[in-house]
């Protein structure tokens, strides 16, 4: 009995690592959509993620900071809404121009871009 529930465990973990993977956000315009609501900070030491924007797919792997945009909801891992102001937020993030600067600067928030769909 005890290797059964070893085995199902394994497996829900299998699951819920893969799930992690991959960071295709779509940007809605409606806040009530969202599900992570995202400020864009002026200074990278201001933000809790610095973001990379991928320009292909198959680039964007892991909850690393490496995001490519979708064109429709049903295809993004997670849908995120840009506030005006930082107080609105669940996240703040800054755009980096290089790959290698893309990652966590608070890893408490990481929790909110793993996948939800």
């Amino acid at each position: 009995m005890k290797y059964i529930q070893h085995i199902i465990l394994l497996c829900l973990f299998m699951v819920s690592a893969t799930g992690a993977l991959a960071q295709k956000v779509y940007s809605t315009n409606h806040e009530y959509q969202a599900q992570v609501k995202v400020y864009v900070t002026n200074h990278e030491y201001q933000a809790d993620l610095l973001v990379y924007q991928e320009s292909h797919e198959y680039q964007a792997e892991g909850n690393e900071g490496k995001w490519f945009f979708v064109d429709h909801e049903y295809q993004a891992d997670v849908t995120v809404y840009f506030v005006d102001h930082e107080y609105q937020a669940d996240i703040k993030v800054c755009f980096v121009s290089h790959e290698y600067q893309a990652g966590w600067r608070n890893s408490e928030k990481k929790y909110l871009l793993y996948k939800r769909n």
